[in-house]
């Protein structure tokens, strides 16, 4: 999946948050978004997936040949962000069922594989609700790693994590990004260190 950005901006009420963003993101790549708090990295972002619209420029996306819609980019992407909720009602042998009915699994995947991958096999009946907020994190990026999509976009993905948990996040961009578009939201050097490609935000202050 490529996504051709042309002139792309984005305001809220007045105030332009990015402009004149011309730019490619081609498949297969890792990229990083990077800026501080509060620079518009996430809204960014939600502008690639789809879930909002920019303010002036086009955005287009093509996977191989085939030109997608704006509106059918979700089934091509996987997510995980901190402002990405989970149901915590469920327990996470139904959450990881909920998300599979929307997502494949990648290959050699399976519900108990992303139980082990979360080291949770003893867990797989506990609400969601009990977990702490490293586990959460670590089960929006296990669900967004471990499906198979081209594209996988991340939001700040070491929110509550610890050292061990930035550990594991590496092992799992290590062995699920390769081959799938890769974007990357942040403003720390650990998260994004194997990105080659790094737009900043900055540069498309109006």
């Amino acid at each position: 999946m490529n996504i051709t950005l042309q002139n792309i901006g984005r305001r809220f009420n007045r105030e332009w948050i990015f402009r004149r963003i011309d730019y490619t993101f081609e498949s297969a790549g890792n990229y990083a978004i990077l800026g501080a708090n509060g620079s518009g990295k996430s809204t960014l972002l939600q502008v690639l997936n789809g879930s909002l619209v920019p303010s002036e420029g086009t955005i287009n996306y093509v996977d191989g040949d085939k030109e997608v819609d704006a509106g059918e980019v979700f089934s091509y992407l996987s997510l995980a962000a901190p402002y990405l909720e989970v149901i915590e009602e469920f327990s996470l042998n139904e959450m990881i069922d909920f998300h599979f009915k929307f997502k494949q699994f990648r290959a050699g995947m399976d519900k108990s594989a992303v139980a082990d991958i979360l080291n949770l096999e003893g867990s797989r009946n506990k609400l969601i609700k009990y977990f702490s907020s490293g586990m959460k994190q670590r089960l929006k990026l296990a669900l967004a790693f471990c499906a198979d999509t081209p594209m996988l976009m991340l939001d700040e993905p070491t929110s509550n994590l610890d050292t061990q948990g930035i550990d594991w996040y590496l092992g799992l961009v290590e062995k699920f990004s390769e081959n799938r578009l890769t974007i990357v939201c942040s403003n720390q050097e650990h998260e994004y260190s194997f990105c080659k490609n790094r737009l900043s935000i900055s540069d498309y202050k109006s």
